[in-house]
């Protein structure tokens, strides 16, 4: 039981540094949209109208929030696969 459990974390881990890998290049992506933001100019820029510019907004924030939102799934991903390995364990050593 003890190699299936370790088998299980291996692949977890696997897992989980698959996920952070995908997550980081998400957050170069957050990052370099940011500094573009961070870059354009204050007075009178040209986006092509009002319309332009809330559809740059809304890129944007679209990304953050889906980077955000895939933290919060890895998260929650990790605290399953540990909880499971947690109680299996716990029921290990009750026997």
């Amino acid at each position: 039981m003890q190699n299936k459990l370790t088998k299980v974390l291996q692949h977890m881990a696997h897992t989980h540094e698959q996920m952070a890998r995908i997550l980081d290049a998400e957050r170069h992506v957050a990052v370099r949209m940011s500094q573009i933001v961070h870059d354009l100019p204050d007075a009178e820029p040209d986006f092509g109208g009002f319309s332009g510019l809330v559809e740059s907004h809304g890129q944007v924030n679209k990304n953050i929030i889906a980077y955000l939102n895939a933290i919060a799934d890895l998260e929650e991903a990790m605290a399953e696969g540990v909880g499971r390995v947690i109680k299996e364990l716990s029921g290990q050593e009750e026997e």
